[in-house]
């Protein structure tokens, strides 16, 4: 009995014990504590986890850096492959719009007859105005047919090999075609130079001669047919103690950037050079 007493009683003690801390918590008089204790437990939480990610970056960071160094040169080399695969398409797509433009312009002009050849080369020095075509006798082309392109004209054949020709162009220092302007039906000679500029010569001082005026070929002198399109006058030297007239020219063709060519292969050039008069010794 004595024994049992004091058993009891403890247990009584501790149920009113924590019946009473029950009651407290309940009232809101343990709020502040736990809000304290809260505090620490996120704290020390949030301590830990700081420190563990640190450790973990550390240890996984130069594997990461590796693989991002990878990915890089990897996103590179899809990149230059993209850029280059776009340049590929870009010059299909011009060389296309070319070629169908020189398709247009042998529509156009139904009275020549046509050999469409691609450049392959140009003349390095810078004293002479050839280029190179892929296209030669093997394809029946003869010195001295001309070439054009959609634009207008570009020079004649001067050379011929097998699978090969070089073209003369029109702003060559020594090449000279027989023009007419198509204003004022006046006949001259367009002139090549040394820089490729070209000029007219030849024009009488009482030929009214203006700038815009479009050029074409005469087809006189056997060199090249009539009407194909040259360019325009940009300027005109009118001095009366010169005995010609004389002007500058823009050619309507970009030879810096020719690319493919038509020649007409149906011309036979015509050399008058034996009926012309020489003069007397």
């Amino acid at each position: 009995m004595k024994s049992t007493f004091p058993r009891s009683l403890q247990t009584a003690f501790i149920i009113l014990v924590v019946v009473g801390f029950v009651m407290l918590a309940l009232g809101g008089y343990f709020g502040s504590i736990t809000n304290w204790f809260g505090q620490i437990t996120v704290g020390s939480q949030t301590w830990i986890s700081s420190r563990f990610l640190a450790i973990s970056d550390f240890f996984t960071a130069p594997r990461d850096m590796a693989s991002l160094r990878q990915r890089n040169i990897e996103l590179e080399a899809d990149v230059a492959r993209l850029q280059t695969q776009i340049i590929d398409l870009q010059q299909q797509v011009t060389q296309t719009e070319i070629l169908s433009a020189l398709v247009d312009f042998a529509r156009t002009n139904p009275e020549n007859t046509y050999k469409a050849a691609a450049v392959i080369g140009r003349d390095p020095s810078p004293f002479l105005r050839y280029v190179i075509i892929n296209v030669g006798s093997n394809e029946g082309i003869v010195r001295g047919m001309p070439v054009v392109t959609q634009q207008g004209l570009v020079g004649r054949v001067e050379a011929v090999v097998s699978e090969a020709a070089r073209v003369q162009l029109i702003t060559d220092q020594i090449s000279a075609v027989n023009i007419r302007l198509k204003n004022s039906k006046t006949e001259a000679i367009l002139n090549g130079s040394i820089t490729g500029d070209l000029s007219l010569g030849m024009i009488s001082h009482d030929v009214k001669v203006e700038p815009n005026d479009v050029i074409l070929t005469s087809g006189l002198g056997g060199d090249y047919p009539p009407n194909i399109l040259i360019g325009q006058v940009v300027s005109v030297s009118n001095r009366e103690y010169e005995l010609f007239q004389t002007a500058s020219v823009q050619p309507i063709v970009d030879f810096s950037r020719v690319e493919f060519v038509l020649i007409i292969i149906n011309f036979q050039p015509v050399d008058i050079t034996p009926l012309l008069p020489t003069p007397n010794p």
